[in-house]
């Protein structure tokens, strides 16, 4: 046997060293996770890593994203952004986001 089935996977298990709130995004390694309910350090808990989530973006002039347009994580500003360099893939834009949005709808990409 070469592998076994465990679960759908749109949730992955995760044990956290320090509390994490819900809408706390995670990143480990290229993965990229949201916790939907609170996680308390040392205890079992779950990332969606599929589905679609409202994600914190820049505003301003020149910060619209159209449908369909590829984002990443930036974890040192805690925004989806349209900059690949030095950030994790996080999916693709299903709602236009104005300059003015401060969030954008993405469909996660696990």
């Amino acid at each position: 046997m070469e592998a076994i089935f465990v679960h759908e996977g749109g949730r992955i298990d995760y044990t956290p060293t320090s509390d994490v709130a819900a809408g706390a995004v995670v990143v480990q390694g290229d993965l990229v996770g949201v916790a939907t309910q609170p996680i308390k350090a040392g205890q079992l808990g779950s990332l969606a890593v599929e589905g679609v989530f409202d994600f914190a973006k820049a505003t301003g002039t020149g910060t619209a994203i159209a449908v369909g347009t590829v984002l990443y994580w930036d974890d040192a500003a805690n925004r989806a952004t349209t900059s690949a360099s030095g950030n994790k893939l996080l999916g693709k834009c299903v709602k236009a986001a104005a300059d003015s949005d401060p969030t954008v709808r993405v469909k996660l990409k696990s």
